[in-house]
């Protein structure tokens, strides 16, 4: 349902608010979030351009989240750089639909308006909690980049 780049996306911020504030290079998150490190530098860019993240170039640059991880929500990251798409117009160029949606495009289109009010209300820090990482590494192994 989601592209990799907004897979990418969320996993970077993720890995990001786990980090505390402390910056993160983009080869220590793609380490952390099994993403390919050149596609994620473009990632990271389409996330700093939405200014979700703040970079540094040089010897301590690095990437951190430019706001505290309850205040970006999993929309923020998703509409930085693949928006959900929503059906406007009749998707089949029926023109004389134009704005008037058909019942199946009606209950396509609320569908997708629901998932992105889902969105809307979870933010970085709500997938920080509870037992299990959201990442695919364990606390320690986030606590030993983050140490570096």
């Amino acid at each position: 349902m989601l592209s990799s780049t907004a897979e990418y996306a969320l996993r970077a911020a993720v890995f990001l608010a786990q980090s505390h504030g402390i910056s993160q290079t983009t080869h220590d998150i793609a380490a952390g979030t099994q993403a390919p490190p050149g596609y994620l530098s473009k990632v990271m860019h389409q996330l700093g351009k939405a200014g979700l993240v703040l970079g540094w170039r040089g010897r301590h640059g690095g990437f951190q989240l430019a706001r505290h991880p309850c205040e970006i929500t999993v929309l923020d990251v998703l509409n930085s750089v693949d928006p959900l798409p929503r059906i406007r117009t009749c998707p089949l160029g029926i023109s004389s639909h134009g704005c008037n949606l058909c019942p199946l495009h009606q209950r396509l289109d609320a569908a997708m308006a629901s998932i992105e009010e889902e969105f809307r209300q979870v933010s970085l820090a709500a997938l920080l909690t509870g037992t299990q990482m959201p990442l695919c590494q364990s606390p320690e192994q986030v606590m030993v980049r983050a140490a570096r």
